[in-house]
Protein backbone atom coordinates (compact mmCIF):
# COMPACT_ATOMS: atom_id res chain seq x y z
CA UNK A 1 0.00 0.00 0.00
CA UNK A 2 1.46 3.57 -0.61
CA UNK A 3 0.01 6.91 -0.50
CA UNK A 4 0.61 10.42 -1.92
CA UNK A 5 1.48 13.81 0.17
CA UNK A 6 2.56 16.48 -1.61
CA UNK A 7 5.51 15.53 -3.69
CA UNK A 8 6.49 12.83 -1.37
CA UNK A 9 5.50 9.05 -1.55
CA UNK A 10 4.56 7.00 1.92
CA UNK A 11 4.96 3.26 1.46
CA UNK A 12 3.30 1.02 4.20
CA UNK A 13 4.56 -2.18 2.24
CA UNK A 14 6.37 -3.41 5.73
CA UNK A 15 3.96 -1.49 8.35
CA UNK A 16 2.38 -3.84 11.00
CA UNK A 17 -0.30 -1.30 11.33
CA UNK A 18 1.27 -0.34 15.53
CA UNK A 19 3.75 2.46 15.90
CA UNK A 20 6.98 1.14 17.44
CA UNK A 21 7.90 4.04 18.63
CA UNK A 22 6.63 7.14 19.76
CA UNK A 23 6.98 10.07 22.12
CA UNK A 24 3.14 10.34 22.84
CA UNK A 25 0.06 12.60 22.15
CA UNK A 26 2.30 15.48 21.27
CA UNK A 27 3.03 14.07 17.98
CA UNK A 28 -0.67 15.02 17.10
CA UNK A 29 0.02 17.72 17.78
CA UNK A 30 3.38 18.06 15.93
CA UNK A 31 0.98 16.69 12.81
CA UNK A 32 -1.55 19.24 12.93
CA UNK A 33 1.16 22.17 13.44
CA UNK A 34 2.98 21.13 10.38
CA UNK A 35 -0.56 20.76 8.64
CA UNK A 36 -1.94 23.86 9.09
CA UNK A 37 1.64 25.75 8.64
CA UNK A 38 4.10 24.45 6.90
CA UNK A 39 7.11 27.07 8.39
CA UNK A 40 8.82 25.40 11.09
CA UNK A 41 10.08 29.05 12.04
CA UNK A 42 6.40 30.28 12.26
CA UNK A 43 5.54 27.22 14.35
CA UNK A 44 8.66 27.81 16.72
CA UNK A 45 7.74 31.53 17.14
CA UNK A 46 4.44 31.04 18.86
CA UNK A 47 5.67 27.81 20.22
CA UNK A 48 7.77 27.14 22.95
CA UNK A 49 7.36 23.46 24.03
CA UNK A 50 10.49 21.13 23.98
CA UNK A 51 9.37 18.60 21.62
CA UNK A 52 7.94 21.00 19.04
CA UNK A 53 11.79 22.55 19.11
CA UNK A 54 13.53 19.36 19.08
CA UNK A 55 11.56 18.05 16.61
CA UNK A 56 11.07 20.79 13.88
CA UNK A 57 14.10 23.11 15.10
CA UNK A 58 16.38 23.75 11.53
CA UNK A 59 19.66 23.50 13.91
CA UNK A 60 18.89 19.83 13.72
CA UNK A 61 20.34 20.23 10.06
CA UNK A 62 23.48 21.34 10.87
CA UNK A 63 24.81 18.33 11.35
CA UNK A 64 24.90 17.35 7.37
CA UNK A 65 24.27 20.92 6.76
CA UNK A 66 28.18 21.18 5.77
CA UNK A 67 28.53 17.58 4.61
CA UNK A 68 30.27 16.98 0.81
CA UNK A 69 27.80 14.46 -0.42
CA UNK A 70 29.01 13.67 -4.03
CA UNK A 71 26.71 15.10 -6.82
CA UNK A 72 23.92 12.40 -7.97
CA UNK A 73 24.06 10.55 -4.36
CA UNK A 74 21.42 7.70 -3.70
CA UNK A 75 20.62 8.34 0.12
CA UNK A 76 19.62 5.67 2.50
CA UNK A 77 18.38 7.74 5.40
CA UNK A 78 17.58 5.23 8.62
CA UNK A 79 15.07 6.66 11.86
CA UNK A 80 13.95 9.49 9.87
CA UNK A 81 11.99 10.62 12.78
CA UNK A 82 9.48 13.54 11.99
CA UNK A 83 11.97 14.55 9.39
CA UNK A 84 14.71 17.19 11.04
CA UNK A 85 17.58 16.53 8.47
CA UNK A 86 14.95 14.83 5.54
CA UNK A 87 15.05 17.95 3.84
CA UNK A 88 18.97 18.80 4.19
CA UNK A 89 19.24 15.01 2.56
CA UNK A 90 16.66 15.92 -0.57
CA UNK A 91 18.62 18.93 -0.78
CA UNK A 92 21.60 16.96 -1.96
CA UNK A 93 20.53 13.84 -3.28
CA UNK A 94 19.08 12.47 -6.31
CA UNK A 95 17.00 10.58 -4.82
CA UNK A 96 16.22 9.61 -0.56
CA UNK A 97 14.73 6.88 0.88
CA UNK A 98 13.62 6.91 4.96
CA UNK A 99 12.63 4.45 6.75
CA UNK A 100 10.67 4.94 10.24
CA UNK A 101 9.08 2.55 12.59
CA UNK A 102 6.43 5.28 13.34
CA UNK A 103 3.39 6.14 10.80
CA UNK A 104 2.51 9.41 12.41
CA UNK A 105 5.92 10.26 12.66
CA UNK A 106 6.25 9.21 8.93
CA UNK A 107 2.90 11.72 7.98
CA UNK A 108 4.85 14.43 10.53
CA UNK A 109 8.01 14.18 8.20
CA UNK A 110 6.24 13.93 4.32
CA UNK A 111 4.07 17.38 5.59
CA UNK A 112 7.53 18.36 6.49
CA UNK A 113 8.80 18.11 3.37
CA UNK A 114 6.03 17.61 1.17
CA UNK A 115 7.59 19.98 -2.05
CA UNK A 116 10.46 17.40 -2.45
CA UNK A 117 10.02 14.91 -5.40
CA UNK A 118 12.47 12.81 -4.80
CA UNK A 119 11.29 11.55 -1.81
CA UNK A 120 10.05 7.66 -0.50
CA UNK A 121 9.39 7.23 3.37
CA UNK A 122 8.56 3.75 4.18
CA UNK A 123 7.04 2.81 6.97
CA UNK A 124 8.03 -0.26 9.08
CA UNK A 125 11.13 -1.79 10.84
CA UNK A 126 14.20 -1.53 9.04
CA UNK A 127 15.32 -5.19 9.96
CA UNK A 128 11.94 -6.23 8.28
CA UNK A 129 12.54 -4.15 4.86
CA UNK A 130 13.73 -5.24 1.77
CA UNK A 131 15.70 -3.15 -0.36
CA UNK A 132 16.38 -3.27 -3.81
CA UNK A 133 19.22 -0.92 -4.61
CA UNK A 134 23.11 -0.35 -2.53
CA UNK A 135 23.30 3.47 -1.64
CA UNK A 136 26.13 5.87 -2.01
CA UNK A 137 25.19 7.03 1.55
CA UNK A 138 23.39 5.75 4.84
CA UNK A 139 22.62 7.92 8.04
CA UNK A 140 21.99 6.89 11.43
CA UNK A 141 21.38 10.24 12.88
CA UNK A 142 20.28 9.00 16.45
CA UNK A 143 19.47 5.93 15.31
CA UNK A 144 22.59 3.59 16.73
CA UNK A 145 21.72 3.75 20.37
CA UNK A 146 18.56 1.84 20.12
CA UNK A 147 19.57 -1.12 17.84
CA UNK A 148 19.24 -3.48 20.45
CA UNK A 149 15.27 -2.64 20.55
CA UNK A 150 15.18 -4.15 17.49
CA UNK A 151 17.77 -6.49 16.40
CA UNK A 152 17.39 -9.93 17.75
CA UNK A 153 20.83 -10.77 17.93
CA UNK A 154 23.85 -11.72 20.77
CA UNK A 155 25.93 -8.16 19.68
CA UNK A 156 22.76 -6.12 18.40
CA UNK A 157 24.88 -3.51 17.40
CA UNK A 158 27.69 -5.10 15.10
CA UNK A 159 24.60 -7.24 13.36
CA UNK A 160 22.74 -3.97 12.84
CA UNK A 161 25.56 -2.39 11.36
CA UNK A 162 26.62 -5.97 9.31
CA UNK A 163 23.38 -5.85 7.75
CA UNK A 164 23.88 -1.81 6.53
CA UNK A 165 26.93 -2.71 5.28
CA UNK A 166 24.79 -4.90 2.69
CA UNK A 167 22.92 -2.19 1.09
CA UNK A 168 26.09 -0.08 0.67
CA UNK A 169 28.22 0.57 -2.35
CA UNK A 170 31.70 -0.22 -2.56
CA UNK A 171 32.79 3.23 -2.09
CA UNK A 172 29.49 4.20 -0.16
CA UNK A 173 29.97 5.99 3.33
CA UNK A 174 28.17 5.29 6.51
CA UNK A 175 26.70 8.41 8.67
CA UNK A 176 26.69 8.33 12.09
CA UNK A 177 25.83 10.68 14.99
CA UNK A 178 25.52 9.63 18.59
CA UNK A 179 26.04 10.93 22.32
CA UNK A 180 29.39 10.05 23.71
CA UNK A 181 28.91 8.35 26.86
CA UNK A 182 31.76 10.14 28.38
CA UNK A 183 31.06 13.28 27.26
CA UNK A 184 32.22 16.20 29.57
CA UNK A 185 28.34 17.07 30.31
CA UNK A 186 27.18 13.90 31.66
CA UNK A 187 30.23 14.39 34.54
CA UNK A 188 29.01 18.02 34.71
CA UNK A 189 25.59 17.10 35.81
CA UNK A 190 23.49 16.25 32.71
CA UNK A 191 21.04 13.74 32.79
CA UNK A 192 21.48 10.81 29.93
CA UNK A 193 19.64 11.76 27.17
CA UNK A 194 17.51 8.50 26.55
CA UNK A 195 17.03 7.33 30.66
CA UNK A 196 17.21 10.46 32.51
CA UNK A 197 19.08 9.39 35.52
CA UNK A 198 22.15 10.95 36.56
CA UNK A 199 25.44 9.28 35.37
CA UNK A 200 23.84 6.54 33.85
CA UNK A 201 26.27 5.75 30.82
CA UNK A 202 28.76 6.62 33.23
CA UNK A 203 28.18 3.90 35.32
CA UNK A 204 27.98 1.51 32.53
CA UNK A 205 23.96 1.73 32.55
CA UNK A 206 24.18 -1.04 35.68
CA UNK A 207 20.45 0.77 37.25
CA UNK A 208 18.30 0.89 34.23
CA UNK A 209 16.08 -1.07 32.41
CA UNK A 210 16.32 0.65 29.47
CA UNK A 211 18.21 -1.07 26.63
CA UNK A 212 19.40 2.06 24.97
CA UNK A 213 23.32 2.49 24.71
CA UNK A 214 25.97 4.94 24.00
CA UNK A 215 29.59 4.53 23.60
CA UNK A 216 33.22 5.90 24.08
CA UNK A 217 34.95 6.92 21.23
CA UNK A 218 37.29 3.65 21.48
CA UNK A 219 33.89 1.99 21.99
CA UNK A 220 32.25 3.11 18.79
CA UNK A 221 35.40 2.22 17.04
CA UNK A 222 35.58 -1.53 18.18
CA UNK A 223 31.55 -1.77 17.08
CA UNK A 224 32.82 -0.02 14.07
CA UNK A 225 35.22 -2.94 13.18
CA UNK A 226 33.83 -5.40 14.21
CA UNK A 227 30.94 -5.03 11.89
CA UNK A 228 33.60 -5.48 9.28
CA UNK A 229 33.87 -1.51 8.02
CA UNK A 230 37.45 -0.34 7.29
CA UNK A 231 38.13 3.07 8.45
CA UNK A 232 36.44 5.02 10.70
CA UNK A 233 36.65 9.23 10.93
CA UNK A 234 35.05 10.92 13.74
CA UNK A 235 34.21 14.60 13.99
CA UNK A 236 33.08 16.34 17.23
CA UNK A 237 29.64 17.99 17.07
CA UNK A 238 29.23 21.05 19.21
CA UNK A 239 27.69 21.30 21.69
CA UNK A 240 26.43 18.26 20.64
CA UNK A 241 25.02 16.46 17.76
CA UNK A 242 20.81 17.05 17.84
CA UNK A 243 21.78 20.99 18.27
CA UNK A 244 25.15 21.55 16.63
CA UNK A 245 26.43 24.85 16.51
CA UNK A 246 30.09 23.66 15.46
CA UNK A 247 31.78 20.62 14.09
CA UNK A 248 35.16 19.90 15.07
CA UNK A 249 37.61 17.23 13.57
CA UNK A 250 41.01 15.63 14.52
CA UNK A 251 42.29 17.92 12.15
CA UNK A 252 41.38 20.79 13.71
CA UNK A 253 40.03 20.52 17.15
CA UNK A 254 38.57 23.39 19.30
CA UNK A 255 40.90 26.03 20.63
CA UNK A 256 39.78 27.32 24.00
CA UNK A 257 38.16 30.32 22.49
CA UNK A 258 35.93 28.58 20.55
CA UNK A 259 34.22 26.93 23.43
CA UNK A 260 30.74 27.95 24.88
CA UNK A 261 28.98 26.48 27.19
CA UNK A 262 25.21 27.97 27.70
CA UNK A 263 23.51 27.37 31.04
CA UNK A 264 20.24 26.82 29.51
CA UNK A 265 18.26 23.86 29.52
CA UNK A 266 15.27 22.69 27.36
CA UNK A 267 14.60 19.39 28.05
CA UNK A 268 15.08 18.28 31.50
CA UNK A 269 16.52 19.65 34.97
CA UNK A 270 20.42 19.23 35.51
CA UNK A 271 22.78 19.69 38.22
CA UNK A 272 25.94 22.25 37.27
CA UNK A 273 28.77 20.36 39.25
CA UNK A 274 31.39 22.85 38.02
CA UNK A 275 32.09 25.13 35.07
CA UNK A 276 32.38 23.28 31.73
CA UNK A 277 34.14 25.91 29.86
CA UNK A 278 36.67 25.73 32.69
CA UNK A 279 37.61 22.31 32.32
CA UNK A 280 37.38 21.82 28.19
CA UNK A 281 40.10 24.73 28.69
CA UNK A 282 42.16 22.34 30.66
CA UNK A 283 41.22 19.39 28.48
CA UNK A 284 41.96 21.13 25.57
CA UNK A 285 45.66 21.77 26.83
CA UNK A 286 45.63 18.03 27.99
CA UNK A 287 44.64 17.10 24.05
CA UNK A 288 41.83 14.90 25.78
CA UNK A 289 38.77 16.97 24.07
CA UNK A 290 38.35 13.91 21.71
CA UNK A 291 37.71 11.21 24.85
CA UNK A 292 35.19 14.13 26.66
CA UNK A 293 33.34 15.76 23.36
CA UNK A 294 29.46 15.41 24.23
CA UNK A 295 28.70 13.77 21.01
CA UNK A 296 30.94 12.13 17.91
CA UNK A 297 29.70 11.90 13.74
CA UNK A 298 31.73 9.95 12.04
CA UNK A 299 32.62 8.87 8.89
CA UNK A 300 32.69 5.06 7.96
CA UNK A 301 33.78 3.52 4.91
CA UNK A 302 33.16 0.15 3.86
Amino acid sequence: MKDQIGNVILDYTYYGGQDQYSDGDIEDDLLHLIQEEPDVEKILAKDDRWPVLYHFSPVRQNILEWYPFKKGAEILEIGSGCGAITGVLCKNAEHVTSVDLSKRRSLINANRNKEYDNLTIMVGNFNDIVLEEKYDYITLIGVLEYAAYYTDAKQPFEAFLKRISSYLKEDGKLLIAIENKFGLKYWAGTREDHTGKFFDGLEGYIDTESSVRTFSKEGLKTIIANAGYRNAEFYYPFPDYKFPVQIFSDEYLPKEDDLNIGLDTFDNTRMMLFNENRVYASLLKENKFDFFANSFFVEVAK
